[in-house]
């Protein structure tokens, strides 16, 4: 019997996944974390989750709805999830101009990073945050107290891996004493090459302490620190830094895009025939020329795979004065140095439902045949074991 789908698009994520999971199974060792992230993407919306039978009061039309999966890396569960975290975001940020920055790592790094993803990724956020606060403190360039909004990114546009964090960093900090709000220059934060040679620093500084300490497992080929070192050094370590947003809609609207993306979204892909699958990208060094990339789908789904996180990890992260402990102190002085009204939460307390209502402005109970009656529930669909 054929599985019953709920699908918005005709090609998903969870069709390539369950067209090349037996194939790519054999050819691959994957962890707990992805065969979980992998049941889950390819159940999601399917009779195999479970659900229950809707019934219009109206017309009597009969239709399913099928439990979506949750999980964190399915392109089809994170609109609700964003909007809801943009929505708290709003009564958080210290209103005003913000920069946004980028800190990424040279490709000698990721062999050790795919294989320590939890401890690799926590030291990159380590050393991104406290290059940023180096520098903020730095007399000679802010000399103030700032903070941060982290995500952690780990893919390209073509599904490459690619660790870095992005930082959203507003345009100023508060003052040694707490009673100033100095602001940034208009077109930079801090220098970009001095942040550079500071987040080298700190990395390597902190890497070769795990490495000392042997919380790392090393991969194959591995020479030890100082030839690594010495191939580190030889990098320019560029930070990207764009110049500041206009104002807090466009940073909540910058964040609502990236914090929670999945590595690749359904309305990218365009085909699988004959276990080739076709999907867009965007080449960012040909000035965001979009083009089109072909894979097996083995290899789809193993890159795709390659960006599934640590259970429990988090993605999105606080420092500064925006850090949770300083919530209710160094952030609220912040607000009213800065003297503009903050914005607040309108979808705290609500469920998925009245969310969606309110986002999309359609009821998702009305009837999709007579459009006048409601959906309701006459029973359960059992989840396929």
């Amino acid at each position: 019997m054929e599985t019953k789908l709920n699908k918005r698009y005709p090609l998903e994520v969870a069709d390539i996944i369950r067209y090349s999971r037996a194939e790519l199974e054999q050819s691959r060792r994957l962890c707990a974390v992805q065969l979980k992230a992998m049941d889950a993407i390819e159940s999601c919306r399917t009779v195999d989750a479970g659900g229950h039978l809707n019934r219009c009061n109206a017309c009597g039309h009969q239709q399913p709805s099928y439990n979506s999966c949750r999980n964190r890396h399915c392109p089809k569960c994170q609109y609700i999830k964003q909007e809801q975290w943009v929505d708290k975001l709003k009564g958080r940020l210290i209103p005003g101009r913000y920069f946004h920055l980028v800190f990424t790592l040279p490709q000698e790094l990721h062999p050790l990073y795919y294989i320590n993803p939890e401890g690799c990724y926590d030291l990159l956020f380590q050393a991104a945050w406290e290059a940023l606060q180096n520098a903020g403190r730095n007399p000679a360039f802010l000399g103030a107290d700032v903070g941060a909004v982290a995500v952690l990114h780990t893919w390209g546009q073509t599904l490459t891996y690619h660790p870095h964090v992005h930082l959203v960093v507003p345009a100023g900090g508060l003052s040694e004493d707490q009673v100033e709000w100095i602001r940034s220059p208009k077109k930079f934060f801090v220098p970009v090459k001095a942040l550079s040679v500071m987040f080298r620093g700190i990395f390597v500084r902190y890497l070769r302490k795990l490495l000392d300490e042997k919380k790392l497992k090393l991969p194959k080929g591995f020479t030890g620190f100082l030839p690594l070192k010495e191939q580190l050094y030889q990098k320019n370590w560029n930070v990207y830094s764009k110049k500041a947003f206009g104002g807090m809609n466009s940073v909540l609207d910058y964040l609502g895009r990236y914090t929670h993306r999945v590595a690749i979204t359904n309305n990218r892909l365009i085909s699988m025939d004959n276990g080739k699958v076709v999907f867009r990208y965007r080449n960012y060094r040909k000035g965001n020329q979009q083009g089109c990339m072909q894979l097996e789908a083995v290899e789809f789904s193993r890159r795709f795979l390659q960006h599934i996180l640590p259970s429990g990890f988090h993605k999105i992260r606080y420092f500064g004065i925006l850090a949770t402990a300083h919530i209710h102190t160094k952030r609220e002085q912040a607000i009213s140095l800065v003297g503009k009204t903050i914005w607040l939460p309108q979808l705290e307390g609500l469920t998925a439902y009245e969310v969606l209502y309110l986002l999309t402005g359609r009821d998702p109970m009305r009837c999709p045949l007579c459009k006048k009656g409601l959906m309701m529930r006459i029973r359960g669909l059992r989840q396929v074991e």
